[in-house]
Formats: C-alpha cells, sequence, structure tokens
C-alpha cells in the first residue's frame, strides 16, 4: 500500500479535496437526524465548542484523521460478555463518532432506537488527531483507541473519574436505570427482573474504562429472500428488548444474537426458520387453543426429523449456504394438509407473492411483553428456539413457530416456554456495513458465535 504522502500527490490532492468538501457538505448525521457539526456537537447533556476549522488544511485532515482511522468506519459489537452490543462508526464534518445504539425502552420494539456516543476523533492541532471519551455525564475527556487489527480495534479512557457520579453508585444506578429501561427500580415489580437488571449494571459497569471491537456486517438480500434481511428488535421476557440479525441461507432462515442476556449470549443463533415446512394455522378460534396448535407443531417437528434421518444430516447443518436461485418455500416431501384441516402446507409459489393475510391471534395461556402484537399474518413456518440456562448451561433448540407479519415485523412462538417474542424492524441507515462477499459474511457469523460459546 502506498504511504499517505504518497496518496496526496497531484491527483491524489483533489480526490482528497473533493472527499472533504462532500463530508463538509453533507450537513447530517449517518445516525438519524442530528445537525451537522458547527462545529459543536450536541448530546442532550452537554455542548462543547470545537476549535476553529477554517484554515485547516486538507492534506491534514486526510491524511492525519480519514486515511489513519478509515479502518474502523462501519458496525461493530462491543466485548461486552454475554450482553454484546451494537456500535457504528461513521464521519460527520470533521469528525469520526462513535454511535452505541441501544433497543427502545421494554416494551415498545416498534419505537425507533436510541443511540448515545461512546468517543469522537478530530484533530484539534494540524498534525495530530485527538480521542475524547463520551462516556459519563461530565462532556468529553481523554482517551484513546488502538486499531489491533483490520477487524478489530479498542478503546480506552484515560479519565475514568470522568464517569463517577457525586451520589456515588447508587446514583449512576438510578440513572443508567432510567436511561436503560425508562423507568425506576420501583416501578419493577417482578423481583427476577430486578435481578437481572441489577446483575446487567454490575457487569457492565466494569467494561467503562476499556471495551474491545469486532466487526460485524450486515447480511447480504437476495431476491428470494422471504423478507429483506436485516436488524430487528425483539422482546425476549424479563431480559427486555434485544437486537436480532436476520439472514437467509439457502432453505433455512437464522436470527443472530446482537445483543444478548446471561441464558442466551450475544453471537448466538437464538431462532432457525424452516423455509421448507410452512405451518398452515388452524381456524381462528381452533388457535386460541394451546394444545391445538402444539399438535401441528410437534406433528411437524416429526416430519422435520424424518427427512434429517433420510438426509444423513441434523437440522443446523442444513442450508448453511445458497444452493440455487429458487423460492426459499418449496413443497416438502410429505404430502401436505389440505387447507381446512391445519398442519404443513406447501408453499409452491415465491413466498412474497402468496398469501393475502389470515386472522392471528396468540394461543390462551401464552404469554407475550407486547400485546399489541398484528392480528393478521401473511404466512409461518417451522422453526427452532435456542433455551438455556443462566450462564448459557444445557443449551438446547426446542421447536416453535415462526410468525411473518409483514416487511418489517414477525414474531417467533416458543412452544416450550409459552412465550411470544415480537420482532420488529430497525430503520436506522447504516453505512460501510455490507460484507465484501457473502462467504466474508458466514466467516463473520461463525467467528461471533464461536466468541460467545
Amino acid at each position: 500500500m502506498k504511504a499517505p504522502t504518497e496518496l496526496i500527490s497531484a491527483v491524489g490532492r483533489g480526490v482528497a479535496r473533493a472527499l472533504v468538501a462532500s463530508v463538509l457538505w453533507r450537513g447530517r448525521l449517518d445516525t438519524g437526524g442530528w445537525a451537522g457539526i458547527n462545529p459543536r456537537v450536541k448530546s442532550g447533556r452537554f455542548m462543547k465548542i470545537l476549535p476553529d476549522y477554517e484554515h485547516m488544511e486538507y492534506r491534514d485532515v486526510y491524511t492525519c484523521l480519514l486515511h489513519r482511522y478509515r479502518h474502523i468506519l462501519g458496525l461493530w459489537q462491543p466485548d461486552i460478555g454475554p450482553y454484546g452490543g451494537l456500535l457504528n462508526v461513521v464521519v460527520d464534518g470533521l469528525f469520526i463518532i462513535g454511535w452505541m445504539y441501544l433497543p427502545p425502552h421494554d416494551p415498545h420494539v416498534d419505537d425507533p432506537m436510541r443511540f448515545k456516543p461512546l468517543f469522537r476523533i478530530h484533530l484539534m492541532e494540524r498534525k495530530s488527531a485527538t480521542v475524547e471519551c463520551m462516556y459519563g455525564h461530565r462532556g468529553p475527556h481523554n482517551g484513546h483507541v488502538q486499531i489491533v487489527k483490520k477487524d478489530e480495534f479498542s478503546t480506552k479512557c484515560n479519565q475514568t473519574d470522568h464517569h463517577r457520579m457525586s451520589g456515588g453508585r447508587q446514583e449512576e444506578f438510578r440513572t443508567w436505570l432510567r436511561e436503560e429501561w425508562g423507568r425506576t427500580l420501583e416501578d419493577i415489580f417482578h423481583e427476577h427482573m430486578q435481578e437481572l437488571i441489577l446483575m446487567k449494571f454490575i457487569y457492565t459497569s466494569q467494561y467503562d474504562n476499556c471495551l474491545t471491537y469486532r466487526r460485524i456486517y450486515l447480511p447480504p438480500s437476495h431476491p428470494d429472500d422471504l423478507i429483506r434481511p436485516g436488524l430487528f428488535k425483539g422482546t425476549y421476557g424479563s431480559h427486555g428488548l434485544e437486537i436480532v440479525m436476520l439472514s437467509f441461507h439457502g432453505k433455512h432462515a437464522r436470527g443472530t444474537k446482537i445483543t444478548g442476556d446471561p441464558n442466551i449470549p450475544a453471537g448466538q443463533q437464538t431462532v432457525e426458520i424452516n423455509l421448507r415446512h410452512r405451518i398452515h394455522l388452524p381456524d381462528i378460534e381452533s388457535l386460541r387453543d394451546f394444545n391445538e396448535l402444539s399438535r401441528i407443531v410437534l406433528e411437524v417437528r416429526e416430519q422435520v426429523r424424518q427427512e434429517q434421518q433420510q438426509e444423513g444430516g441434523p437440522e443446523d447443518a442444513a442450508g448453511l449456504g445458497r444452493q440455487s436461485p429458487q423460492p426459499c418455500a418449496e413443497p416438502p416431501a410429505e404430502q401436505a394438509k389440505g387447507p381446512g384441516d391445519g398442519g404443513a402446507e406447501a408453499a409452491a409459489e415465491p413466498p412474497a407473492q402468496s398469501g393475502q393475510g389470515q386472522p392471528f391471534v396468540l394461543p390462551v395461556g401464552v404469554s407475550s411483553r407486547n400485546e399489541d402484537y398484528p392480528r393478521t399474518c401473511r404466512m409461518c413456518f417451522y422453526g427452532t428456539g435456542l433455551i438455556a440456562g443462566h450462564g448459557f448451561t444445557s443449551p438446547e433448540r426446542t421447536p416453535g413457530v415462526f410468525v411473518l407479519f409483514d416487511e418489517d415485523r414477525f414474531g417467533f412462538i416458543w412452544l416450550e416456554l409459552k412465550s411470544f417474542s415480537l420482532y420488529s424492524r430497525v430503520q436506522a441507515a447504516f453505512r460501510n456495513a455490507d460484507a465484501p462477499s457473502p462467504q466474508a459474511f458466514e466467516e463473520m457469523l461463525k467467528n461471533i458465535q464461536s466468541l460467545a460459546s
């Protein structure tokens, strides 16, 4: 690779000027609505006016900021034990800013994502980039960024006293609770939920001075995908809302946790959908009967088990790569039941074109954090969900129903837990987040799952 000074040649200088000019004129953040730097950054808690960049050389901006830190732009998953996270690093004006994306407050899954700045990089002097930590409530302070390798970097705060509050840990906890959950501890009556919240605060507080991030990619899309893949917010009982990445792999779809919890950590595959086995729901009154739905799903599970024996491999081994540009839902080997019988139904047409929607209601006894779920669905498929004890002990894949509501929402009924998770698409636009190839995306999934195991 050519040195930065060689890149700023007669031609390269023009390219650099065009790049910086485009950045300066962009006028808005990639993160969804803040005004461009002027040159000040707002966080809702503080405002810091920075040096005047009017006379800054394009060469210095490109060499010391844009070129030097180009490898950290994009989406990243912080290593915070089982909890994970979603970081988006963007160029905004003459800054590089790392935004941590947070789900909306439980259980409002359709609300937009929240975000807060973790660090920023800019030029305080012509030849030197300054890194500032923005964690805490006392404004920007001295920090450090180390690029470990192309797909990994770390941040460190050099002034952690800025993270502390005058009221001590109790005030810090109450402030964190309002920001993280939008409520006070007195508002949470469930004792187990209180324990989970306190555990998360204690655990994540250990990472307020140093974090390591690993690159993640958005899943590649294909015309035959059931819906557009991407990031979704989902309800997970007492754990609150978590971020899940939906991706398609031949005849299977997978939901991988980007944020997690002590039971199923970030990086693990939370749900898998078998697109070869569509489930036809019974009439609305029969659907209210949990035993009837359970009978239908277990019948399909037996079909899947028989197919696995014939193919000589486990369910999870199927569909790892896109095998052909055929529709995602194909007729299963067995004879499908008639529309009035309930059970597995083959979808002979492409999923995007099949079905006009049918009434949907959760069976009696199935709990849901959000009762405001859609009352019509497009189609359903057999799937499995991953459950485990605290500390990811005794993990087990259990049967369930994947319910497609529309392009931006789906659900999953966990039969063994008698629970329902509702997922809603993350609508934010992310730059520098596409995988360079399908193979690179598959490798990324393997890496984050191996780190979580």
